[in-house]
């Protein structure tokens, strides 16, 4: 009996030894009507995960982003699916935000580092370590829902996405506040760290050559040679494609 208590105590200490040591810890504060409101409605909007894109060149970038993704955060999370569905949410809600995703990893890797079922030893939940009051300030009073994989990116990115606002873009200043340290440098120190271990360069972009010119068509014309013959000669016209 006494060495199982032994075991579930060291089993309990190292539990709590792997909890990150930055993790979350957003003071409630009071919010005016409108903040309060456009959280709410940033919350609930149903649209799933999915970029779109206008610009090929954009949907080449995204694609060379995810694969080199991809690759990095296989050790951390090793099933590809759960990976993929992992770095698809949040590259979508950052940038839905406003945010860069590197940045949004970044701060994942500091709070949970990676775990979606993270607990902070003052309740933050999942990935991007969500306090539970949030759910009750600005979602429907589940925080059940936070272990969700995209409920909790949504929910960090616009809680992010808010201090900034409310910090005239000082990001220094939000990330302290967004781990309930506003003005003390550890925590926005480790998350601008480690955002730059998350950045990523595009592949360089082929050189596009000059536009095509129109095909051209040959037209016959006459030329009349010094002794008086007739010679027919060709010359280039612009071909009509109307």
């Amino acid at each position: 009996m006494r060495e199982r208590m032994r075991y579930g105590l060291a089993a309990c200490a190292l539990m709590l030894a792997m909890q990150p040591a930055l993790a979350g810890n957003q003071k409630e504060e009071a919010l005016a009507d409108s903040v309060r409101i456009a959280l709410s409605r940033a919350i609930a909007d149903p649209r799933p995960p999915v970029p779109d894109f206008t610009d090929v060149g954009e949907r080449l970038d995204y694609l060379s982003w995810l694969g080199d993704m991809s690759v990095r955060l296989s050790k951390r999370l090793p099933d590809r699916q759960v990976r993929l569905e992992f770095l698809r949410t949040a590259w979508y809600e950052s940038r839905r935000a406003g945010l860069d995703p590197a940045l949004v990893l970044g701060l994942i890797q500091v709070e949970s580092a990676f775990r979606k079922y993270a607990v902070s030893r003052v309740g933050a939940h999942g990935y991007m370590q969500v306090m539970p009051f949030w759910t009750r300030v600005i979602g429907d009073g589940d925080r059940s829902t936070l272990f969700n994989m995209q409920t909790n990116l949504r929910f960090g990115c616009s809680i992010l996405r808010m201090y900034l606002d409310m910090e005239k873009g000082n990001l220094f200043m939000a990330l302290g506040r967004y781990n309930g340290s506003r003005g003390r440098p550890e925590y926005p120190n480790a998350v601008l760290a480690a955002w730059r271990k998350w950045e990523h360069k595009p592949e360089r972009k082929p050189e596009l050559g000059p536009i095509p010119q129109p095909i051209l068509e040959q037209e016959p014309v006459q030329n009349v040679r010094a002794d008086g013959t007739v010679q027919k000669q060709a010359i280039a016209m612009p071909l009509d494609v109307r």
